[in-house]
């Protein structure tokens, strides 16, 4: 193992000095409006960056390159979809929220159809921001675990106080602050890696470029017509709804157009903050395309069991460990790790905010004072991040539960995207319409996601769904705005 002592210290300075960054915004955060918005008076590019860091998790930093190492740049074309995804949002759901003063993202959807969407809408992300804290704390204690010979358990337990400590404190004001640093130490992470791997070739620079082309890792993937395969057509048309559903409905993106102090602030730091990744990305596909050419070049440098088939998302962090100056390397485990706690903290926000405005106000006390409103927002973001680091604990070492989840994950964000989109489109959508559709749309989206696990040999293979898994939250959105609009025309016209 070559990390040093120089390493360690480094990535132990900046993760607990962003944990003390954001414990520090407790003295900044007395109001229920502080912990949720800031107030409204975040700049606007500390909430891009924000954005932007929301978008990045610590899978991005690694399976990004992973992806482009084993195959090609066909990933990338998710990227492309983001501005239209992003023009979209600013042109039309910022206003909205704006507008509406509400700080839940559900709000809209009881102002269309009733307390029923807007409970099955925040329980469906509840649920999902749960697992995803799960999944991001045992995915960041993974690595650790390999770099440094620490616990797994250990740990995740300690991340999940640090993360979930700073976000309790800190409210809104604290993640959105330490999203901007953990967003620059990414970006500047990823920026040195690609640099150290260009000049490390044996021959020079342009032998990246001359393996890559050889090799056609630079294609996009196919221009075919096929559903079944992973086109180009098919990740930009998967992009475009996933990037919609991001900016579109998501809490955790919503929830930062209502900290700026104008609706134009909150149209620009959604336009920065979305568009940088962009670039960024592309800097992650060119780190595993350049890893491809630099171990091509010098096989020697990569252990026999890294060249095995699966093994492409372990090559960055060997070459993190043993192929970067001292120094460096700790700088990109901070890197790493600052992704995954953005991600974590974001979530445990997010889900106080939800629980705090469509439950408790809603329902239990209406006229709540200052005192008791921050008491919910604090015992939320300890319970959440408390069963956030326990549902990482159960997960360790079960990979085909998170494979499981996963798919249920995307039974509950297509459905609220189809329900949003009908509510948004189509004005004249009943309650029991946008109802119709979102149980046949959501038993779609199941079929889709589950049948590959379960119909997997025999006659049942005939009831396997034979598109591709990216299209899953497209049929799905399509097929619930389509039933409940059908549903609609059908019953006004017998009335």
């Amino acid at each position: 193992m070559k990390l040093q002592l120089i390493d360690l210290v480094i990535f132990i300075v900046i993760t607990f000095g962003n944990v003390l960054f954001g414990a520090s915004f407790f003295w900044k955060n007395k109001t229920s409006d502080q912990f949720t918005h800031g107030g409204g008076k975040i700049p606007a590019w500390v909430v891009g960056m924000s954005i932007f860091a929301t978008f990045v998790s610590s899978i991005s930093f690694l399976a990004l390159p992973g992806k482009a190492y084993v195959s090609n740049w066909n990933a990338l074309v998710f990227s492309f979809a983001i501005p239209i995804a992003t023009i979209m949002a600013v042109k039309f759901f910022v206003p909205l929220y704006r507008g509406l003063g509400s700080i839940s993202a559900y709000n809209y959807l009881e102002v269309r159809f009733g307390s029923w969407a807007r409970i099955y809408a925040s329980v469906c992300y509840i649920l999902t921001q749960l697992m995803r804290t799960g999944a991001i704390l045992l995915l960041l204690a993974l690595p650790l675990n390999v770099l440094f010979g620490w616990d797994v358990k250990t740990i995740i337990i300690v991340t999940g106080v640090a993360v979930t400590l700073y976000s309790m404190l800190g409210g809104i004001q604290a993640v959105i602050w330490t999203d901007a640093i953990q967003g620059i130490i990414l970006i500047v992470g990823a920026l040195v890696s690609a640099a150290v791997l260009t000049f490390s070739m044996p021959e020079g620079p342009s032998q990246v470029f001359e393996i890559a082309a050889a090799n056609n890792k630079f294609s996009l993937g196919s221009f075919g017509a096929s559903l079944a395969d992973s086109t180009f057509w098919v990740v930009l048309i998967y992009g475009l709804f996933i990037n919609l559903q991001n900016y579109g409905i998501d809490q955790n993106f919503v929830q930062r157009y209502m900290t700026t102090s104008t609706e134009q602030k909150a149209k620009s730091s959604a336009l920065f903050g979305s568009l940088l990744y962009l670039p960024v990305s592309l800097v992650f596909f060119y780190i595993g395309t350049a890893l491809f050419a630099y171990y091509t070049a010098r096989p020697e440098l990569l252990p026999a069991e890294l060249k095995l088939p699966g093994a492409g998302d372990k090559v960055f962090p060997h070459f993190i460990v043993y192929g970067l100056p001292k120094g460096i390397t700790g700088l990109l485990i901070a890197s790493i790790f600052a992704a995954g706690m953005s991600t974590v903290a974001t979530s445990l926000n997010s889900t106080a905010t939800i629980i705090y405005s469509d439950y408790y106000k809603k329902y239990f006390n209406r006229e709540a004072s200052e005192k008791s409103s921050m008491k919910i927002l604090y015992i939320s973001s300890l319970i959440f991040g408390t069963l956030g680091t326990i549902i990482a604990l159960l997960l360790v070492g079960v990979e085909s539960v998170l494979d499981a989840w996963w798919s249920l994950a995307s039974i509950f964000s297509g459905g609220m995207l189809g329900l949003f989109l009908l509510a948004f489109l189509s004005k004249k959508v009943r309650n029991i319409d946008a109802a119709i559709g979102v149980v046949i749309g959501a038993l779609v989206i199941a079929w889709m996601s589950l049948s590959p696990l379960y119909f997997t040999e025999g006659n049942l293979l005939a009831f396997r769904s034979p598109f591709h898994s990216n299209l899953t939250i497209v049929f799905g959105t399509l097929v619930i705005f389509l039933i409940g609009f059908i549903s609609t025309k059908l019953f006004s016209a017998k009335k």
